[in-house]
């Protein structure tokens, strides 16, 4: 009993570490998309060009996902269609890429409930100096409503989005 246990201990330990860095392939270098899905159900990030799904991606959301962003502070993820429309290298995340969030149907619906609707919503990678994390900075949901990937997912987004690209995000 005392060696399965151990045993068990020793798999952790070295499966984890493993399993947070395993690599995968990669795109193709010039690979683009024209298109993000966001499934916020499913905790996927996925890019298409045309009707071909390129590649799916698990991502981290805000704290309180279910629902549509209502207003600033709410923890969510918003909702709807967007487009990606400037990047940020220097973000205290490791790159970050904009979300047009809000809309004018987004801003007008959370003045009506007097709040202010937010902003800043980004897709984006770990906070700097956490990129070590790997897999294990998105197995939970964390963000203050952005879209998070690990370092090397969002650097291989970054090279295949180019602003403009429209992201849906869904329930």
């Amino acid at each position: 009993m005392r060696r399965a246990i151990l045993a068990g201990v020793l798999l952790a330990l070295i499966g984890a570490p493993l399993w947070a860095h395993w690599p995968r392939p990669r795109l193709a270098d010039g690979v683009r998309a024209d298109r993000i899905v966001v499934h916020k159900a499913t905790r996927t990030l996925e890019l298409y060009r045309g009707s071909q799904l390129l590649r799916s991606y698990s991502v981290a959301l805000g704290p309180h996902p279910v629902g549509r962003k209502e207003r600033e502070g709410d923890g969510r993820t918003p909702e709807g269609r967007y487009i990606i429309d400037y990047r940020n290298p220097n973000s205290s995340f490791h790159r970050a890429l904009h979300v047009s969030y809000p809309s004018a149907r987004d801003a007008a619906a959370a003045y009506r409930r007097g709040a202010s609707p937010g902003g800043l919503i980004m897709v984006h990678g770990l906070r700097n100096g956490w990129g070590a994390l790997g897999r294990f900075g998105i197995t939970r949901d964390w963000t203050a409503g952005c879209i998070a990937l690990t370092d090397r997912d969002i650097d291989e987004v970054w090279r295949a989005v180019a602003d403009g690209t429209p992201i849906l995000i869904e329930p």
